[in-house]
């Protein structure tokens, strides 16, 4: 426990597993849709933007259960998931948007999926700007959250 009687392992346990889910995730889907060598192949040309999306999300999940430690379920913290949330799944979509390329015979959305395909790198940016934004939020909220618990506990 620290100072303020909030413990930061259970926040970091669950952004840990929350990372390692994403990434589960990621090499299971891609593994299925086009192969063990292609997946192994785009994180190996590509980690550098997967990992930090992961981690991006990963970090959100702890912020957001350390703010819901401060809050007790109040509504703010029912408010935050959804903005996490939402930003989180903008993200994941983005990073893998463009591997529904090997689907999109069967979707019929050819042209969506081409687009997406052709505009991978800059889909990642967006990916990492929607997480960058999450965090920032989340993060804002913890802040204050914690300001007022100090004050709550010093009173």
């Amino acid at each position: 426990m620290n100072t303020y009687g909030v413990s930061a392992a259970r926040p970091a346990g669950f952004g840990a597993l929350a990372f390692g889910l994403l990434l589960g995730a990621y090499f299971g889907l891609l593994t299925l849709i086009s192969g063990w060598q292609f997946t192994v192949s785009q994180f190996s040309d590509f980690w550098y933007y997967i990992v930090p999306l992961g981690a991006g999300f990963g970090l959100q999940v702890a912020l957001y259960i350390r703010l819901r430690q401060l809050l007790h379920q109040s509504k703010d913290a029912r408010n935050v998931m959804a903005a996490s949330g939402t930003t989180s799944t903008a993200a994941m979509v983005s990073c893998c948007a463009h591997y529904l390329v090997n689907v999109a015979p069967v979707l019929g959305a050819t042209g969506l999926v081409a687009l997406a395909a052709q505009y991978q790198v800059q889909l990642f940016w967006v990916g990492m700007a929607f997480s960058a934004a999450g965090i920032a939020y989340i993060g804002n909220k913890l802040w204050k959250a914690t300001k007022e618990h100090v004050q709550c506990v010093h009173v």
